[in-house]
């Protein structure tokens, strides 16, 4: 039983196209999807490691929370995984130099979060993990199901990048002029629903469009939208808490 070969319709046989109208060759396209969710996976256990360390050691969050060492310290956290994405965009082929800028580019994002998560409640850390876990895995196979039956998601990448650019205007104001309770949870819903839409578009340019050679740029997306979807349902539950 166990020696039995796969069957000529098993989807990861290799065998079976992905979407209508395939070109490339199955097998080198399964590699690929296999070796983005491979990274994706490693970021983030190491994501989880780090941000854990982060709630569970009370004087880290105390040294960023008090002392303006800290502040300066949490300002270059937020700002250095933008600037590692200059670099990676150059070196995105070379290895090693890219897994050991991706994996600055996600330590100092799980510091981020972990942070963001030390002062949350751990009732509503665990309702986020488990909702963004169960809306991920059915988008993922959703998208893969949808690809496979000749639909295309391309056309979602204007409307979502305009609503991003909303989405952020709308962060920014609310800096300046705090909306209350009910603003926070509108953003939240809203930025659900945009990162949602991020992960359908996001695989299917995983399973379409993205070359061989964008391994790096396929995990980033991807795994930056698992993150925000998660920090976006953080925000409804948190406020939702309070």
């Amino acid at each position: 039983m166990w020696n039995q070969a796969y069957r000529k319709d098993d989807v990861e046989s290799g065998t079976t196209p992905l979407y209508p109208a395939m070109l490339e060759s199955p097998e080198l396209r399964w590699s690929f999807i296999r070796k983005v969710y491979s990274i994706i996976s490693i970021q983030l256990l190491l994501t989880i490691a780090v941000a854990s360390v982060v709630v569970t050691v009370h004087p880290i969050s105390h040294f960023f929370a008090t002392t303006s060492a800290g502040l300066a310290l949490y300002i270059v956290l937020i700002i250095t995984p933008f600037i590692t994405l200059c670099p990676l965009y150059y070196y995105h082929q070379k290895h090693p130099v890219n897994y050991l800028l991706l994996g600055v580019f996600t330590v100092s994002l799980a510091f981020t979060i972990g942070l963001t998560c030390a002062f949350t409640s751990g009732k509503v850390i665990l309702e986020a993990v488990i909702l963004t876990t169960a809306v991920v895995i059915s988008l993922t196979l959703y998208t893969f199901w949808a690809a496979k039956r000749g639909q295309d998601f391309n056309f979602l990448g204007p409307f979502l990048f305009g609503a991003l650019i909303v989405l952020l205007l709308f962060s920014f104001i609310q800096i300046f002029f705090p909306l209350g309770k009910i603003s926070v949870m509108i953003y939240g819903c809203l930025a659900s629903i945009i990162f949602c839409g991020y992960i359908v578009y996001d695989t299917d340019n995983l399973i379409k469009r993205y070359t061989y050679d964008e391994y790096i740029w396929a995990a980033i997306s991807l795994y930056l939208d698992v993150i925000n979807l998660f920090l976006s349902l953080l925000t409804i539950f948190r406020a939702s808490d309070s």
